[in-house]
């Protein structure tokens, strides 16, 4: 963990605007959204490119992207060869896991300043087939990456919208509950977008067209003047034998962004005359049945807050990743949270699911949402795909 006289610090913290699929963001590369976050960072947090020690990012979908696409990232946002870029792949976890593990390299000593972060363009993951062999005779189908290695159950081989609707089953979810619930995240987005509660962590990203570079700087998923009416029209995606809750609009979307942190020792940002936005202070990663993957918030939260030595109530803010709106009322309901601590801003459902940039995205919002309400301490969570839960702990001063 990051406790003691010394602890690991976040000092910058930055996400692009989350793009629709085959939306405004589409036509970037991958890497390329990964670039504006880390230079972002590094600029808000007046660190030189030379000065990092290492950048880590999490990133699930990286068929077709060329070597190592965070590696392309890092020396495209100007850090120098020298310096070392690798990703890590936990799914949805991915970009909190990178965090986590730029703080256990700085407290280890491997590391001085570390950039973590998370990007991912599921617009741009592409479909494939396998022909090493050959196909003597015959077509063959071509599979989506998307679908493949981003949202089946590798266990069971079906959908994560099955596994949600498991937890829907299991936590008696009812697709009103799971519609209202909807309809806040919504709203609540809806109403953070009015209020430029965003703007302060969102940095432009500049996409070429025929008409010259187009700014995108607001979140594109969000659908401004949802009503209950609307949402409780649409049919099940997963179950259509009459039994099926999940919909897509209780359900987050396919979406392209990126964002980053920057990593130091408390140490390291007062010699550099640096305030920092919070202080790692634990988190903790578990394993639950694949089936009911939506449910990996319910221990890793308890873990991680346990290992903080904190109460449930202790913590002001909550960011648990809305993968389904079933998984998010049954961590709530779990853990007995105060709904009005928990995605005061809205959430995926209304935001969009860039799978390997979430991680760090909730985290991000986390810690601009503590700074503006003036809270100390926070939690971000997330549900993994197999079976996994995340959580990290961060303490404002």
């Amino acid at each position: 963990m990051s406790t003691g006289l010394d602890p690991v610090v976040i000092v910058s913290a930055a996400r692009t605007a989350i793009g629709s699929f085959n939306g405004s963001l589409s036509t970037v590369p991958v890497h390329e959204l990964g670039s504006v976050v880390i230079k972002e960072v590094l600029k808000r947090a007046s660190v030189a490119p030379e000065d990092v020690s290492e950048v880590i990012f999490g990133h699930v979908l990286s068929a077709g992207c060329g070597q190592n696409p965070v590696r392309q990232s890092s020396v495209g946002a100007g850090i120098p060869y020298v310096v070392p870029a690798w990703s890590c792949q936990m799914i949805c976890g991915s970009g909190l896991k990178a965090v986590c593990l730029g703080a256990q390299s700085i407290g280890s000593g491997e590391s001085s300043v570390v950039i973590a972060g998370g990007m991912e363009s599921m617009s741009k993951a592409p479909h494939f087939v396998h022909l090493r062999t050959g196909l003597k005779m015959g077509e063959t189908p071509l599979k989506d990456s998307v679908i493949c290695d981003g949202l089946t159950d590798a266990f069971h081989n079906y959908h994560m919208g099955i596994t949600a609707e498991n937890v829907a089953q299991k936590w008696k979810v009812s697709r009103e509950d799971q519609d209202g619930y909807a309809l806040l995240s919504q709203k609540r987005t809806e109403n953070a977008q009015k209020a430029g509660y965003f703007d302060k962590e969102i940095v432009p990203v500049s996409v070429p067209s025929r008409k010259g570079p187009v700014e995108v700087k607001t979140d594109e998923f969000p659908r401004h003047g949802s009503t209950l009416e609307a949402i409780s029209k649409l049919k099940p995606c997963f179950l259509t034998d009459g039994s099926g809750t999940i919909t897509a609009a209780n359900a987050s979307g396919m979406n392209d962004g990126a964002a980053a942190v920057v990593l130091m020792k408390k140490s390291e940002a007062e010699r550099r005359g640096l305030t920092p936005l919070a202080q790692i202070v634990s988190w903790s990663q578990v394993g639950v049945d694949p089936s009911i993957m939506g449910s990996g918030p319910i221990p890793a939260i308890r873990q991680a807050v346990a290992k903080a030595n904190w109460t449930l109530d202790d913590v002001d803010a909550f960011e648990i990743n809305e993968a389904f709106a079933s998984l998010a009322v049954a961590v709530s309901k779990e853990l007995g949270l105060n709904p009005e601590k928990v995605n005061i801003q809205g959430g995926a459902i209304a935001l969009g699911h860039p799978i390997g940039s979430s991680g760090c995205r909730i985290l991000v919002t986390l810690l601009h949402t503590l700074e503006r309400m003036g809270g100390t301490r926070g939690v971000a969570a997330l549900c993994i795909g197999g079976g996994m839960g995340i959580a990290m702990c961060v303490k404002r001063e």
